[in-house]
């Protein structure tokens, strides 16, 4: 969208490349990693007892409920997404991503599944001018 540029012109805003993203994707996942199992450390102490435990606290209080059905209706939308633009692009694995969010955290792994995206999508932005499309990039 154009952008005011101080002298009476428009000029259009500059754009955010994709190694821009991907580093923002990147730091972002690399914080959600070190902020979700740095306190999932807790119970670690436990093994036997870790899943419910877990699941027990996820309950105790009305916050803990909301987040986390906040939580688990973003990874439903998180995993619709990363399906549907997986299979556009021609994402492979993307059933990795999902069980990692399930596993580790959707926090760290959706992010990691939006640098895959926009590499892809950057490939095939390069490859447009060459016949190659977003599917049958490597």
């Amino acid at each position: 969208a154009p952008m005011p540029d101080g002298t009476g012109s428009t000029a259009a805003a500059p754009p955010v490349t994709s190694n821009g993203l991907c580093g923002c994707y990147a730091a972002s996942a690399l914080v959600a990693l070190v902020a979700t199992w740095s306190q999932t450390a807790a119970y670690l102490s436990e093994p036997a007892t870790f899943l419910t435990a877990f699941l027990h606290d996820l309950t105790l209080t009305p916050a803990a409920r909301s987040i986390t059905a906040d939580i688990l209706l973003f990874f439903l939308a998180a995993a619709i997404l990363m399906v549907v633009e997986a299979r556009r692009l021609g994402i492979r694995f993307v059933w990795l991503y999902i069980i990692g969010g399930a596993l580790i955290a959707i926090s760290v792994t959706f992010p990691l599944f939006l640098i895959a995206r926009e590499l892809r999508i950057a490939g095939a932005s390069e490859n447009a001018g060459r016949g190659v499309t977003a599917r049958s990039l490597p």
